[in-house]
């Protein structure tokens, strides 16, 4: 297959060259070290979002590149961004000057570096270049809104090649160091005047550090100004350690590992992949963190410290084999909280934070089952988290759907902001989480019999057939999508994906087959773009509600691509899903996957790619998203058909259209590995 290893290296994960300038529909960036953050701009060496919690600069940009004396964004200069795990490149002319920049965050470091070389590939001329910088440096734990926090009006220190900032209202300070000393060093920038003959190039170091105290950023900036290939040779190495580290029995930096994937198919290989990156780019092991390590949920620019239970979920077959001791205790930190209050937990105070979505109570059943199934830990479902044992939590997410039954038989789950924020007639009694409550009452219904509770056992079983039929009531024959049930009585068709890909994913196997095949014909008609989807139809009655991408019909979230795969090969369609994943494949050159992507034609691909969102209104879409780590189930319980019944590891293979001799290898099951191929299962060695 031509390749030497069978894990990724930083050259293996870069983006395509993306080249854009101020004003495009374009997401830049982002990067990070486990610590933090920080987002490029559309610029040569501007910054944003550089965040360490508690220490923020808020969405705020600074390190504006400056050229012939004027704000380089004003000249409509397009910059070419390369995006690298470790590091971001950027590249762009003005007139004779070749202009590069690498911009990187070292390991443990509350700081970012960028490098800079200018070359003048013509006469020799005299030009002025430099930096604007901006103070907004704050150190809080309330990070409870979507933005990272800010502070304005710092007292302002200038020596020879820095800017000190300290906050008004806050133990926190901002540096920024220059390297070599600028000529002109002001509250607001640094300015260099530049001779260069031809062919000459000059090189200079921007940093930027925040911290609790002057004396300590400010040495921590020098040492990272003067020394920075030293460092950047440091980050890389360390980027490639991590990448190895992810698919490495017994490595040093996780509980767990991911299965190593061996496959011909180059599409394949890199979704898994990136799926893979996507749960290292979202690790976090603060020093701040009151709950050791977790995982965040979007970065760079929204929700920073923050873990939410769904997109947790989403990846929650990918976290069990990774990091498996993390997930149990953001199990039991959940088990604690009021989940119908809250949406996720803050990893600096470890408090809840709310609003209520509605799939929580799925999810958790969902992750407790998946977390026994695949550990066989089932010593924890005695212990008491928050005066109740681990199973009576199960057996409570599993039932309170009848708290909020309806006269229909099915559960009523609120409005938009419970749900998907941006469909407005996906509200209330909705198929796809009364679906979920079938294979949760089912779930609750194996552990209890597992312990000898029989009689629930079956109570559970029962309800679940009850439920069903109700859910079957609201199909719309024929067409392959259902309707909803709004509080006034009204229902409405809805020919959303959540629906299909939940029901594909959890009750399947009682559907009919005919069923099956218009659900199918639906997605492949309304839904399935070439290198990406959309997450609702265009031809449903609510598109003008929001143009969201990640919910709507101008894209997708980067969930729902991966949990259809799974579904299409869960009911016999892998020739589908196999066909698709070249195109999906296409969507990962400009780095890891959004938190939308546009649908085909909406808006122009990018080199064949399926473009991410903007961050800005109305798209509001950040650059990555958690629920990566679905891609890697994709893979494993898709294509594979990997699955622990009866206490065994067992396997369904469906690769003869993606590559039959694929195989997974190091398959971590109850502390043994194995290996999966077209085969089935055996024990590795």
């Amino acid at each position: 297959m031509g390749r030497k290893q069978n894990f990724p290296s930083v050259d293996d994960l870069k983006s395509d060259p993306m080249t854009h300038r101020f004003g495009d529909l374009f997401n830049p960036p982002g990067l990070t070290n486990f610590w933090g953050c920080v987002q490029a701009e559309i610029d040569l060496t501007a910054i944003r979002n550089l965040n360490f919690p508690p220490f923020a600069t808020g969405d705020n940009p600074s390190l504006g590149f400056v050229v012939d004396g004027r704000h380089a964004q004003a000249l409509g200069i397009p910059v070419t961004f390369t995006w690298y795990p470790d590091h971001i490149e950027r590249r762009c002319r003005w007139g004779d000057l070749s202009i590069v920049s690498r911009t990187f965050l070292p390991m443990e470091r509350m700081a970012v570096v960028v490098i800079l070389e200018i070359t003048n590939d013509g006469a020799a001329l005299e030009t002025e270049i430099g930096c604007n910088v901006q103070h907004r440096v704050a150190r809080t734990t309330d990070w409870t809104t979507w933005l990272p926090p800010t502070e304005s009006g710092h007292d302002v220190e200038i020596t020879a090649n820095e800017i000190i900032a300290s906050a008004p209202n806050s133990e926190a300070v901002s540096v920024t160091t220059c390297f070599p000393n600028p000529d002109v060093v002001t509250r607001l920038g640094v300015r260099y005047r530049l001779k260069l003959g031809k062919g000459k190039t000059w090189r200079g170091v921007f940093v930027q550090a925040v911290g609790p105290e002057a004396p300590g950023v400010r040495t921590v900036a020098e040492e990272l100004a003067t020394n920075v290939e030293a460092a950047f040779a440091t980050c890389r190495s360390d980027w490639n350690a991590e990448l190895e580290s992810l698919f490495t029995p017994g490595n040093d930096r996780y509980g767990g590992h991911l299965p190593t994937l061996v496959t011909s198919n180059e599409s394949l290989r890199k979704i898994y992949w990136m799926g893979a990156l996507g749960l290292a780019y979202f690790r976090r092991d603060s020093p701040h963190s009151v709950m050791g390590r977790t995982y965040d949920t979007l970065m760079p620019r929204y929700w920073q410290t923050l873990t939410c239970i769904w997109e947790y979920f989403l990846s929650a077959p990918a976290h069990v084999l990774l990091d498996p001791d993390v997930m149990r205790k953001l199990l039991e930190r959940w088990m604690e909280m009021d989940v119908h209050k809250h949406f996720g937990t803050i990893y600096l105070t470890g408090d809840g934070i709310g609003p209520w979505y509605a799939i929580n109570d799925f999810a958790m059943v969902s992750m407790i089952y998946r977390y026994l199934k695949w550990t066989g830990d089932l010593d924890w479902l005695g212990k008491s988290i928050a005066g109740k044992t681990v199973i009576e939590h199960v057996v409570d997410h599993a039932g309170h759907w009848e708290d909020r039954k309806q006269p229909g038989g099915l559960a009523g789950y609120g409005d938009e902001f419970n749900l998907l924020e941006c469909v407005g007639t996906y509200v209330h009694e909705v198929v796809s989480l009364n679906a979920a409550n079938v294979f949760a009452m089912r779930c609750a219904a194996e552990i209890l019999s597992h312990v000898g509770r029989k009689q629930e056992s079956e109570s559970f079983r029962t309800r679940a057939s009850d439920l069903l039929e109700a859910i079957q009531r609201m199909y719309v024959s024929g067409g392959g999508y259902w309707r909803a049930r709004h509080p006034d009585g009204s229902v409405h068709e809805v020919k959303h994906a959540m629906n299909l890909l939940t029901v594909l994913n959890t009750v399947s196997d009682d559907l009919p087959s005919d069923q099956i095949e218009e659900i199918v014909g639906f997605f492949e008609r309304e839904l399935m773009t070439d290198t990406w989807m959309r997450a609702l139809s265009a031809s449903d009655d609510d598109v003008l509600f929001s143009v969201r991408p990640d919910h709507q019909w101008t894209g997708a979230y980067p969930a729902w691509p991966p949990e259809i795969l799974k579904g299409l090969c869960r009911v016999g369609h892998a020739d589908v899903a196999a066909r698709w994943v070249e195109g999906l494949a296409k969507s990962t050159n400009q780095g890891p996957f959004g938190q939308a992507h546009f649908a085909d034609r909406v808006v122009p691909s990018v080199n064949g790619g399926a473009a991410k969102a903007p961050p800005v209104d109305p798209h509001i879409n950040d650059w990555h998203s958690s629920s990566s780590g679905s891609w890697i189930s994709a893979v494993t319980e898709g294509f594979f058909g990997l699955t622990v019944a009866n206490g065994h590891l067992t396997a369904t293979p469906r690769l003869e259209e993606v590559d039959p001799e694929a195989r997974l290898e190091n398959v971590r099951f109850r502390g043994e590995l194995y290996v999966v191929d077209g085969e089935g299962v055996r024990r590795a060695g």
